[in-house]
């Protein structure tokens, strides 16, 4: 599933460096790399494990933000001679490099994801591979994990391949850029069978009740001394580049699962609770949301342009993403009861970004394995019990949800005081003991959630209120009281 992107101007960046820098360091975000493990990329930089398998003819391209420079992915996709399409799939060979045990290995095992904060990033390995050597830059000749997914007329998978291979991206190619040369007609052929291919698994999808989140980006500005929060939606090409990524995760968990070892990325369906939470969100919000329509339905009929749509888009991601979880197995007598992802509606697995999570990887080497009829690797097979442990303890989520918190704390900061209209969305009542005196609130615009308090009266779910802002403080220690709220008006 997608991270909640964040787009912050320099000027907000200036005005919370303080509040940033002291979120990181509550994380426990990593500092700068040592001295033994930049020198250990350098060096690896200069002797990857490369492949025999030559793909260089492949006409691969990337696409990614324009100043992005830790390219995990490249592709190239073509019609297939009597209908039906391929789909040849990069995935950058982080293995090729780094080896078991190692320095890199050892510092990768303690940062275990990159870390991305409004302000910048803390990298999984150091800029020498991750940007440089172990990265698909264009016109650059690096190893890779090639697969080739073959689909019929409808979008449907038939064979999915992966093995190892030398590859060179001709082209960096960015998310805007894309989308207008497809909507112009001027895209070369294989950059436009995207949408042909991308729209296609949409509706496989929607048929197998899956739920894509492409999130809208939060823009952060800072002018006149206020913070200003707004969404930005994502393009069309966002989902349908999804859509590739997602195919290949759920092609090498059928792998893994046919064949042995792996490690799968699995969610069980929301629990009652968390659904009504978020029907009490949307109304607040202004969505209708009938009792007959399902989540998956309602999230494919929002529009992420419409500001109160992008809110609930980004608190259903929260809702979400928490409840994902990885299991592990050595064997067919060992596959985990629940081996399904419940929003892809499928087994799914995480193996397409490498350069950015450590499980990664792993199950690329899983999957290269199973396709060569081979044993994996013992490091591989010595980790798999303890990295669903390892990427337990990943800080990727608390960095994107804490970053929003701060931010959204930073936009209220000259409103303290004010009254604003709000919806209450959660109480305490499950608490022990019971508090229906406290809570959280989403207002509509801007669409922030908060603490809120109640002095004199229960609060009751999905109520209309009316609050003051008592807190709005983004250096505040306690990240779930930076906004509090005291109810004025009851219903």
């Amino acid at each position: 599933m997608p991270r909640r992107p964040m787009h912050m101007s320099d000027a907000a960046k200036a005005a919370l460096r303080t509040a940033l820098q002291k979120l990181r360091t509550d994380l426990h975000a990593p500092a700068a790399f040592p001295a033994p493990v930049l020198e250990a990329a350098d060096a690896a930089a200069h002797s990857p494990r490369l492949p025999d398998k030559d793909a260089t003819h492949l006409p691969l391209f990337t696409i990614d933000p324009p100043t992005s420079k830790d390219l995990d992915q490249a592709m190239y996709l073509e019609r297939r001679p009597g209908g039906g399409f391929r789909v040849y799939y990069a995935i950058a060979d982080v293995a090729a490099f780094v080896v078991p045990g190692g320095a890199l290995d050892a510092e990768a095992q303690k940062r275990i994801v990159t870390l991305y904060f409004p302000d910048g990033k803390v990298a999984l390995y150091p800029p020498a591979l991750s940007e440089g050597a172990a990265s698909l830059l264009p016109d650059q000749t690096v190893p890779a994990l090639l697969w080739q997914h073959d689909l019929d007329a409808h979008g449907e998978v038939t064979t999915s391949y992966v093995s190892r291979a030398l590859v060179r991206s001709k082209a960096k190619l960015d998310y805007a850029g894309v989308q207008h040369s497809i909507d112009s007609g001027t895209a070369e052929e294989s950059v436009a069978l995207l949408r042909d291919i991308g729209t296609l698994r949409e509706a496989v999808e929607a048929a197998r009740g899956g739920i894509s989140l492409t999130l809208p980006e939060q823009e952060v500005t800072f002018e006149d001394g206020s913070f200003r929060l707004s969404y930005r939606a994502p393009l069309p090409v966002d989902g349908w580049n999804e859509q590739i990524s997602l195919m290949t995760g759920m092609a090498a968990a059928r792998m893994m699962l046919d064949s042995g070892p792996g490690i799968l990325r699995t969610q069980d369906m929301a629990p009652t609770h968390e659904v009504t939470r978020l029907h009490r969100i949307a109304q607040g919000l202004g969505i209708d949301w009938p009792h007959h329509v399902s989540y998956a339905e309602l999230i494919r009929s929002l529009d992420p342009h419409d500001q109160k749509h992008a809110a609930f888009l980004h608190e259903a991601a929260g809702a979400l993403l928490l409840k994902s979880v990885y299991k592990s197995f050595r064997d067919h007598d060992h596959i985990p009861e629940q081996t399904s992802h419940a929003a892809i509606a499928a087994p799914y697995t995480h193996c397409t970004a490498p350069l950015r999570r450590l499980v990664d990887r792993y199950a690329g080497e899983l999957c290269v394995a199973s396709c060569a009829g081979q044993a994996p690797p013992d490091w591989v097979l010595a980790a798999l019990d303890g990295l669903p442990i390892t990427m337990a303890k990943a800080k990727g989520s608390a960095a994107d949800r804490q970053s929003v918190d701060l931010v959204e704390a930073a936009v209220l900061m000259d409103r303290v005081g004010g009254i604003f209209d709000a919806t209450v969305i959660d109480t305490d009542e499950e608490e022990v003991p019971p508090n229906r005196r406290e809570g959280q609130v989403q207002m509509a615009e801007p669409a922030v959630v908060g603490r809120v308090t109640s002095a004199d009266v229960d609060l009751k779910l999905g109520a209309s209120v009316r609050v003051r802002l008592e807190r709005a403080d983004p250096a505040f220690s306690d990240r779930n009281k930076k906004i509090l709220f005291s109810l004025v008006q009851d219903w």
